[in-house]
């Protein structure tokens, strides 16, 4: 089989004429574009025979695993970034996805990453020259990074006197992140410091605002803006932010001939700023003619003081140190939905104060915790005797309790199902509804596919639709299945779904996209009638 490929492109701000040769020749040579569905649109004029896989904004990870399922199958891959996808973007997920995988590069799929220009760089050339010095670049996102860790970002970065650029700066649910920072930030700056703000550079509603730190919140900031914000030595002239280098300390800027000469420019009374060489000022001993030798062993003794420090702060804790954030879900069993005392108690004990517990319609209790060690959260709660499932877009099977274990013939089936397919990845969250007699109290039918055990046997429905004026129930399919024959059916069908489902297409999309699962074909659902009621609501 002919060997995949990744294309990792960044293609700038979006504009055709600020995207990379390479860029544009990568689009055009690859079998399928994959990318969120704004960056899609935004390369349309490239775009001639490829396969297009859309999705949302927060679906990086599956795009990431389409990526390299495709390329597995010896497509050349395009993902697409905006910027430059080494900043912010898919490059590093995809490695990633990669690793979890044991790609090697000798042997795996080959992966390109080609570079773009980030919204640094594109909103700094709109706003003048703001980041000639030193500057770094902070998401205010807080969605995989800790707000206090973003804080600690930003306080460093104000104190240093970098030049600041602030991606993702606030969204619909986000708005305090932006006025926080603006608070730290006045702590070591004017408020009259110079901030950029710049909306969908060289895009078609391109928007460009020069304010003030003291101000900038009196302006639209959004996704689509970067701010930057100048050092204590930018300043505005004509409309745009310039933030000077240092020439003017050793350069006369408005003469033709300078006062130092090129040989006199790095002596240490031109620039007493300095470390000449690595030795602190204070030790007095500039005049001293260094040799290369001194020199190494200046350097050498440095690093050594540097890594006892390292070692030191390793073994009193790190301050930077980010902690992984585990969710899981756990329940007493698929059939038992009863929790003992002692089990809350484990729970509680082992998550801490600091974890967020949310139960859920599904008789699943939702953890999301701060954590360094999960193996050992997870062994002490299986210990207490909880099942414990991943989250997220997962299998999720769902069972009634068998009226208290009374009609328990079915039982085995719903847990061996668990067994083999309970929390195995899928293109989106897909629920399994199981209800053990024919009342179906647990309404399976209304799930993405739906099983009724009868005396007879299995009834199997797939593709319900849950929300909107066309929710309906799944789509009866077979009546009467064996035990055996219905585990080894809807496995299949998961099957089939994980290989063709597209990153975030629920189930009941998949069935009508694909017409035909298992040798089940799909059928039209009826047009809903809407009735007026007499109420008159």
């Amino acid at each position: 089989m002919q060997r995949g490929k990744l294309l990792i492109i960044g293609f700038g701000p979006g504009s055709e004429q600020h995207m990379t040769f390479r860029a544009k020749e990568a689009i055009l040579e690859a079998d399928s574009i994959i990318g969120y569905s704004t960056y899609v649109d935004l390369i349309r004029p490239l775009i001639t025979t490829q396969d297009i896989v859309r999705t949302g904004m927060t679906e990086e990870v599956s795009r990431a695993q389409e990526a390299v399922r495709q390329a597995e199958t010896g497509k050349k891959v395009a993902v697409i970034s905006s910027g430059d996808s080494g900043v912010y973007g898919m490059a590093g997920l995809v490695y990633e996805v990669l690793i979890q995988k044991g790609w090697k590069e000798e042997a795996g799929v080959e992966v390109e990453i080609i570079p773009g220009i980030s919204a640094i760089n594109s909103c700094g050339s709109l706003l003048g020259a703001p980041i000639m010095h030193d500057a770094c670049t902070i998401s205010l996102s807080d969605h995989l990074t800790p707000w206090d860790l973003i804080k600690k970002r930003v306080d460093a970065a104000a104190e240093a006197d970098f030049v600041i650029a602030l991606y993702n700066p606030r969204s619909g649910k986000r708005t305090r992140q932006i006025v926080e920072t603006q608070k730290i930030l006045l702590k070591y700056r004017s408020p009259d410091t110079p901030v950029g703000l710049v909306k969908s550079a060289y895009r078609e509603r391109e928007q460009i605002v020069i304010t003030d730190l003291e101000h900038m919140l009196d302006h639209e900031i959004g996704m689509l803006t970067t701010v930057i914000i100048g050092n204590n030595s930018t300043f505005i002239y004509d409309g745009k932010m310039i933030t000077p280098r240092g020439y003017q300390r050793k350069y006369t800027l408005n003469e033709t001939e300078q006062q130092l000469k090129p040989h006199e420019r790095l002596k240490k009374e031109a620039e007493p700023w300095a470390l000449h060489g690595g030795i602190e000022d204070e030790r007095q001993i500039a005049d001293r003619p260094l040799s290369p030798q001194v020199l190494a062993e200046e350097a050498l003794s440095k690093l050594v003081i540097k890594t006892k420090r390292l070692e030191n702060s390793r073994q009193k804790g790190i301050e930077f140190q980010q902690e992984d954030i585990f969710e899981f879900a756990v329940s007493p069993g698929i059939a038992n939905k009863k929790i003992t005392p002692q089990q809350l108690a484990a729970l509680v004990e082992t998550v801490g104060e600091g974890a967020t517990l949310e139960y859920t319609p599904d008789h699943l209790i939702k953890v999301s915790v701060k954590t360094s060690n999960p193996s050992e959260m997870t062994e002490n709660l299986g210990n207490a005797g909880f099942l414990l499932l991943p989250t997220g877009d997962v299998v999720n099977i769902k069972a009634c309790d068998f009226c208290d274990g009374e009609k328990a013939d079915s039982i085995p089936q719903v847990e061996l199902l668990q067994q083999l397919i309970g929390g195995i990845s899928v293109p989106k969250q897909m629920n399994i509804g199981f209800n053990g007699c024919g009342m179906a109290c647990y309404s399976a039918p209304t799930n993405d596919i739906g099983i009724i055990y009868r005396k007879k046997g299995f009834d199997l429905f797939l593709g319900a639709k849950t929300t909107g004026r066309n929710a309906h129930v799944g789509q009866l399919v077979a009546e009467g299945l064996e035990g055996g024959k219905l585990v080894d059916l809807v496995v299949r069908i998961i099957e089939d779904y994980k290989d063709r489902g597209l990153p975030n297409e629920r189930f009941h999309k998949f069935f009508k996209r694909v017409q035909v699962v298992e040798g089940f074909y799909y059928k039209e659902v009826p047009e809903q009638v809407v009735v007026d009621m007499a109420c008159g609501d």
